[in-house]
Parts: C-alpha cells; structure tokens; sequence
C-alpha cells in the first residue's frame, strides 16, 4: 500500500474526517439554514468538552505543580491547533502578567505558518524536536501537544521529545484512542463528531481546542495565586483599557474611593495586587512589594501575612 492510501485509510478511520450525507444539499439551502445547521452542531461542543473535566482537571493540577516550580508551559500544534496554542500563549502576558517565555506557542512551520500554510511543516517530527530544543527544556517545563485528528507528526514529535526530557505532557485532540493521547501523560480527548464540511476541523473541533486551552491556561492561573477570587488582579495596563479596568479590579476588590485607589495604584506603579494590599493591610508600597515577593506573588497569603 502507497502512503498516499496508507493515509486516506487512515483518515477514513477518524471522526473528525467523517462525512455527513444528511448534509449534501446544504450548499442548496437558505443562509438562514445553514446557520441553524452551523450553530445546532456547535452546541454539542460544551458537553463534550464536559466530559473530559477530570482529564482536564488533573493535567492543570500537574501543569501548574510545575510551573509552581518554575517551568513553563508550552503548546506545540500545527495549522488550526498551533495556531490556538500560540493564541492562548500570545495572552498570558497582558491577562496575567506572566514572564516573557513563560507560557509558549509552538506552530509548525515557526511563526509565518500564522497566515500562511507551510507545506510539509506538520509531518515533521524532527522539526518539533529541534523547536523544543531550542527553548532547551526542562523537567519543570509542561508540553501540550494540540492536534484534532490526534496524529499530527509535529505534535506527537513535541510530546514524545518532552516526555523522554523528563517535561509533563498532555495531548489535546479531538478522536478516540488517538496516537497523541497514547503518547502524552495526560491524554485529553473531546470527541465532538463530524464537522458540518467534511474535515474542516478548524470548526467544532477548533472551538472545543479553544475551550479545552481557555481552561489549561486560566485554572493553571487561578491556581499560581495570579487572581484574587475572580479578578485578574495580575493584569498588565499597558493600554488605557486595561488601565481603566485595574482601577475597577481595585475598586472591586476593596471599596476604597476613586482618591484612595489612585494614590494606591500610584504609590504601586500601577500594580494592582499591590495596590489592593496597600489598601486592604494599610501598608505603604514598599512593605506591600516585599510582602508580595515573600507570598511568591500570591495576594491572599500576603494579606494573611500583613494580619489582613
């Protein structure tokens, strides 16, 4: 058998690549049907994505262990997949002020595969092993490899290279009994069926990667002490968006008047967690910095040690 039907065989085998004959008029159909059609299907997207919460659970709990510990969190993924990951990661920064390389994303091909196909990229495992090394990693690190159909070369390559480096894996896709899950430590699997055009998995399975990720970064967060109940109390104010939303976060946070924040944000640098514990503790801003570096950055237990 060629590899060329070696592979159409095995593609016949996915879920994600199934065909729908229900649906082979819809190209004849009204537009307004059509996107009932669209938006009936995407519904099921959550449920999926719910039955996989212990998996997704548990791989958060290991990946925010590690990164506890120092390591990062990186994505490795091609086409639609890689492109999420490098999404997700492209959002740390300002959501949660995370360090430059602390959570990273990998596309196959390198970053003009962001707006443009690289032909062969994602059959390449020995491309995602030389990606990986040159972020030279470590035990602490955790590698997620995104794939829907679960056998993209690039994103086995990436978990295979990062579990033999002693790094945690997940392996994020979309089919049962994938080969990614099998190679990861932590498999996640959310079936979402057939797409509404046959294998474009940039759609149901797209939107479920998303959510899987949404959730893998923010719980990972949540668990680093990077929020402060529900407010991102670690948001960067580089724009005056995000700038007039730490004055709301402190405000929420504290009840202080407009006069109280501004000098607290100030005194912070703009700052919002040290803006809350000058307020909350009555601390100035030095005390607050130093109490927040001794609770590796975690609000609660620098209000805990101010007597707050």
């Amino acid at each position: 058998m060629t590899d060329s039907l070696r592979l159409q065989s095995e593609l016949a085998t996915l879920t994600t690549e199934a065909y729908r004959p229900e649906l082979a008029g819809i190209d004849r159909l009204p537009t307004l049907d059509i996107a009932r059609l669209m938006n009936g299907g995407d519904t099921g997207v959550p449920a999926a994505v719910a039955a996989r919460l212990p998996e997704i659970a548990a791989a958060v709990d290991a990946v925010a262990d590690r990164m506890a510990r120092g390591g990062r969190l990186v994505y490795a993924g091609a086409g639609t997949a890689g492109r999420l990951g490098v999404l997700d990661a492209s959002e740390c920064p300002p959501t949660f002020n995370t360090a430059p390389g602390q959570v990273v994303g990998l596309i196959a091909g390198g970053p003009g595969a962001l707006v443009t196909s690289v032909e062969g990229a994602e059959d390449s495992p020995e491309l995602a092993r030389a990606d990986l090394d040159a972020l030279k990693l470590t035990p602490d690190d955790s590698v997620v490899g995104v794939s829907a159909s679960g056998r993209t070369p690039y994103a086995i390559g990436a978990v295979e290279h990062a579990r033999a480096a002693g790094a945690l894996t997940v392996g994020l896709s979309c089919n049962a009994h994938s080969a990614l899950a099998a190679a990861a430590e932590h498999g996640i699997e959310v079936v979402v069926g057939p797409e509404l055009l046959a294998g474009s998995t940039r759609l149901k399975a797209g939107t479920a990667q998303k959510l899987v990720l949404n959730m893998l970064s923010t719980i990972t967060m949540i668990r680093l002490g990077k929020t402060y109940g529900n407010l991102m109390v670690d948001v960067r104010a580089s724009n005056a968006k995000l700038r007039a939303r730490s004055r709301r976060i402190v405000a929420q946070a504290t009840g202080a008047p407009d006069a109280d924040i501004e000098r607290a944000l100030t005194e912070a640098d703009g700052e919002v967690k040290t803006a809350i514990l000058i307020i909350l503790a009555g601390v100035d801003g030095g005390t607050a910095t130093r109490l927040l570096e001794e609770s590796d950055g975690r609000l609660r237990t620098a209000l805990a040690r101010a007597g707050a």
